[in-house]
């Protein structure tokens, strides 16, 4: 027997208050991202992966069954740029904070986490601030609402670490009051932290291949001293760490390129890149991603050459992109920014919506867990009343590891419910005000100011 959930014109109403172990969402327009699209389309969804896709599905007995016809389900919207669910973002008091880390400080008590769930996104990117030219190391997090700390994170996930340039690292930002300025305080300087670090790194990781071949000719040795700022670099140097780097001028992405490429590591993604249009096949040629903004502009002096046509431009040079947001409220309509890309871009419906789902998945490593509606993905997925690009477009539901994390329609009775019991005990404190004399009197008589106190 199953249980069907039907959609409304009000909305979703879910007749299921458990979570069901099998999922089926079927009579949908499945837009897989990285298949065909599937019109009519169906989804099996059994212990939080996708079991099944096609036009039908296996309807197991028992199996919850949510009828979205006339609905578009696509995969979880995955930002590679932001900084929700932090306690803090920045270590803003040296220039090399690669000793710190997001993943320290995770917040799932932030509402962000919710309200992006409503707007569809899944998984973020969360990461360091840009006050220093070598930041603090990132955490990937799925939005898990209700989980710890510790069970947001998303398992697997490639570890990371921002890096950043121009005016955010050059102006010392984060600096407390009467604290002298650090260096750097130029572009030139930015670039020399940066080069600097590795050199120490180089020796610090040489230092331990001096010590464990010493071991191994059976000397008697102290190992050298650990140094949790260098050991992320030398991750680096060794491909085992991802460098996420702020950027906006052309010259600073080329000088961050050729800084890299001396010490023969590569940049994985270039965040915001907002001149990327500007040295593409430099930046294809080295094989970083680009994460960008849709059409953000003139915000400060050094975003005044972004263009709307930055992020087709760049993917038409053969360079991964997707589309972040760098903000809590940007990324709750992640999918009307990457829609932007075909009005400015003439970039298809598939290339905009892959630049907020595989695209970024790649960037972060993730595409074997998340960013498409594949058969044994994690069913992070996102039902929409119209296609995802439209205007017009509302998130219904999104469910992350197979389990519904926001109704729409569940959202709205809990808004109901809980006005409605604000107002019942705004009435009852309005009551006990008539019954004791008026504001001011509950809790029992009024003492005098002196009365009952011992000396």
């Amino acid at each position: 027997m199953r249980t069907t959930t039907a959609f409304l014109i009000a909305g979703l109403a879910v007749t299921s208050a458990a979570i069901a172990q099998e999922t089926v969402i079927e009579n949908a327009t499945v837009l897989t991202v990285t298949g065909e699209t599937l019109s009519p389309g169906a989804i099996l969804i059994r212990d939080g992966k996708i079991a099944e896709v096609g036009a039908t599905v296996t309807v197991p007995d028992g199996a919850e069954v949510i009828d979205a016809s006339g609905r578009f389900v696509m995969p979880g919207i995955i930002d590679a740029h932001s900084h929700i669910a932090a306690e803090s973002i920045n270590e803003g008091s040296v220039a090399v904070s690669s000793m710190t880390g997001t993943g320290d400080v995770v917040d799932p008590y932030d509402v962000n986490i919710y309200r992006e769930l409503a707007g569809g996104v899944t998984t973020s990117n969360i990461l360091h601030g840009s006050a220093n030219p070598i930041g603090g190391l990132n955490v990937v997090i799925k939005h898990r609402w209700g989980a710890d700390a510790a069970g947001l994170v998303l398992e697997g996930a490639p570890p990371g670490i921002k890096f950043a340039l121009g005016e955010n690292p050059k102006r010392s930002r984060g600096m407390p009051a009467g604290v002298e300025q650090r260096y750097p305080a130029t572009r030139m300087g930015v670039q020399d932290v940066i080069r600097q670090a590795f050199i120490e790194a180089e020796a610090y990781r040489q230092e331990f291949a001096d010590y464990e071949a010493a071991k191994a000719r059976g000397e008697r040795v102290l190992p050298p001293r650990r140094d949790m700022k260098l050991e992320p670099l030398v991750e680096i140097l060794e491909g085992t760490r991802l460098v996420h780097a702020h950027c906006y001028r052309q010259d600073e992405i080329l000088q961050l390129l050729r800084v890299a490429e001396e010490f023969g590591f590569q940049i994985a993604t270039l965040q915001h890149v907002l001149e990327g249009y500007k040295v593409a096949n430099e930046i294809a040629a080295h094989g970083a991603g680009a994460s960008t903004f849709s059409d953000w502009w003139a915000y400060k002096v050094e975003a005044y050459d972004a263009i709307p046509h930055n992020a087709a431009l760049m993917t038409e040079r053969g360079i991964l992109v997707s589309i972040n947001s760098d903000s809590s409220e940007e990324a709750r309509h992640l999918n009307q920014e990457a829609a932007k890309t075909v009005k400015w871009g003439g970039m298809t419906e598939e290339q905009a919506l892959k630049m907020i789902t595989i695209n970024p998945a790649i960037q972060l490593g993730i595409d074997d867990q998340v960013g498409s509606i594949e058969v044994g993905k994690d069913a992070d997925l996102a039902i929409f009343d119209r296609h995802p690009l439209s205007t017009y477009a509302v998130n219904q539901m999104t469910f992350v590891d197979g389990e519904m994390l926001f109704s729409r329609e569940k959202d709205r009775a809990m808004r109901e419910a809980m006005a409605a019991e604000r107002a019942e005990l705004e009435e009852k404190l309005s009551e006990g005000d008539a019954a004791e004399g008026g504001p001011g009197r509950r809790g029992g008589p009024r003492r005098g100011p002196r009365e009952g106190v011992r000396r």
